[in-house]
């Protein structure tokens, strides 16, 4: 792997080249392949130095000095708590600048916790998160807080067959020395890294990890489970928020942003060998030669075929002048749908990628607005059932159906239009589309109320196949532990 571009452009400004930096104490360092790009002020690369393997970050800009002791510092207070950290191998600085550079032993055989844990089996995962815990408890018993409590932020160290030997806590620039730590810190750094597990996962472990925490800890009593999930409930919808509403609207990692007066252009970083039309023009013109799978007022629908790759435009027309004024000062239909797509993506529920977005501008003011997605070869949910499924087939699918609702409900989020033709079916798993009226409830009273008329306008798909729908009645009577929504939705009775 070589060096990105945005590294690449951080090394230039300090007029530098991977393959040989000079350190003020005479050694030189290479870097091989960047881990993390902060642009203009942080590098974390792989690297060699003095024919060893390292981690190396390149702290830059008027505060280097400041985060490169800070980070060295958090790095220190680990190692004085007894708590597994990889070693600093050396803290200076480059010869001739003010790039400060802190090189870190490399752990052979590792990745960090959340790489691990996306490619571990369930049995695997539950073992991490439980090891996991008692490193928490233990930074906490020891005065030591994360900050920036992510699961990135943990270092596996593992044989084959997903055996953990080792985990290291990484990242000393998130690590706080806390004097005395109240046990509702306790939890809400806790439960931090809890919002980052499957919803489904923490539903079913939770008391088993909050119970490994309090003996940890050595505290006599253990939290109320329902005080904890709404903690964690709470976190999860933040972490969600931030990053669906509005890092993803900016210059990030995932995201690359182009802005003036006359619009507003953001595409995933995942589809930049795409050469996607990024003018309203543009984005016309293709429709126009392609297939529309939708032409109405408000909504134009096409697939059209990029660089051999088929992709969907959906255009959010403009009907009329009072039709502009009202969208003007709101977000577009679809800055929502791009919005949603990423917070799906986030919390691990399947639906189309993301591609692009487009708004229109004059004088700072909303117009036309277009979001570009993968197109899905797939049928729809009618035709699904439709086609020649067997008996097994056809009640997996319905399974895996409620179970998605399910998964919606617990992550306090409503679809707003859950017909048929917005869940797609590929490889027997359930995909949403068409996100626009897609919500994200803070407080649970609206989520439930929201949550029961999804489950209405699903079960209205099957109202004229009673053996659908009473297959879905049964699946969600086992799939829903609690009920309520189901009396509410009149799917069952009291």
């Amino acid at each position: 792997m070589a060096l990105s571009a945005s590294a690449l452009a951080l090394l230039a400004q300090h007029g530098l080249h991977a393959e040989a930096i000079a350190l003020a104490n005479g050694t030189q360092l290479q870097l091989l392949s960047d881990v993390r790009v902060v642009p203009g002020k942080r590098l974390v690369a792989k690297a060699t130095w003095q024919g060893q393997n390292v981690f190396a970050k390149l702290f830059a800009g008027t505060q280097a000095s400041r985060y490169a002791q800070r980070d060295q510092q958090g790095i220190l207070a680990l190692q004085a708590a007894h708590i597994a950290t990889p070693n600093i191998l050396a803290f200076d600085q480059v010869q001739y600048s003010d790039v400060r550079v802190m090189l870190i032993e490399a752990i052979e055989n590792s990745q960090n916790a959340e790489v691990f844990y996306t490619q571990a089996s369930p049995k695997a995962r539950m073992h991490l998160l439980s090891q996991l815990v008692v490193i928490v408890a233990e930074q906490h018993q020891a005065g030591v807080l994360q900050t920036d409590m992510y699961l990135k932020n943990f270092l596996v160290q593992s044989s084959g067959q997903n055996a953990i030997e080792r985990i290291y806590s990484i990242d000393g620039d998130g690590i706080r020395k806390i004097a005395a730590l109240s046990q509702h810190q306790a939890l809400q750094n806790l439960s931090v890294l809890l919002s980052k597990i499957d919803v489904i996962e923490l539903e079913q472990h939770l008391p088993t990890w909050l119970a490994l925490y309090v003996k940890s800890r050595g505290w006599s009593a253990s939290p109320d489970v329902q005080h904890a999930h709404q903690m964690i409930q709470k976190q999860r919808t933040e972490m969600a928020s931030h990053y669906a509403d509005r890092k993803v609207f900016r210059q990030c990692t995932d995201v690359q942003v182009a802005q003036n007066s006359q619009g507003f252009f953001a595409r995933s970083t995942s589809f930049l060998h795409l050469p996607v039309p990024a003018t309203a023009e543009a984005l016309d013109a293709v429709m126009q030669q392609f297939t529309l799978l939708k032409d109405g007022n408000t909504c134009t629908v096409a697939s059209t075929s990029v660089a051999g790759q088929t992709i969907v435009i959906k255009r959010y027309n403009i009907k009329n002048l009072g039709h502009r004024f009202s969208r003007m000062w709101r977000p577009s239909r679809a800055a929502v749908s791009w919005a949603n797509a990423y917070r799906l993506q986030l919390l691990v529920v399947p639906t189309a990628k993301p591609i692009a977005l487009l708004e229109t501008r004059c004088a700072g003011l909303r117009g036309k607005a277009y979001f570009l997605s993968e197109y899905l070869d797939a049928p729809d949910l009618t035709e699904a059932f439709s086609g020649r499924l067997d008996s097994v087939s056809r009640a997996a699918l319905v399974k895996a159906v409620v179970q998605l609702c399910y998964r919606l409900w617990r992550l306090q989020i409503s679809h707003g239009d859950l017909k048929a033709s917005n869940i797609k079916v590929l490889a027997g798993e359930p995909i949403l589309i068409d996100l626009d009226s897609m919500q994200q409830h803070h407080y649970a009273f609206f989520a439930n109320r929201a949550h029961v008329k999804d489950l209405q306008r699903l079960m209205q798909n099957w109202k004229d196949d009673t053996s659908l729908y009473n297959a879905f009645v049964k699946s969600f009577k086992v799939v829903y532990a609690d009920h309520t929504p189901l009396i509410q939705a009149k799917i069952l009775s009291n």
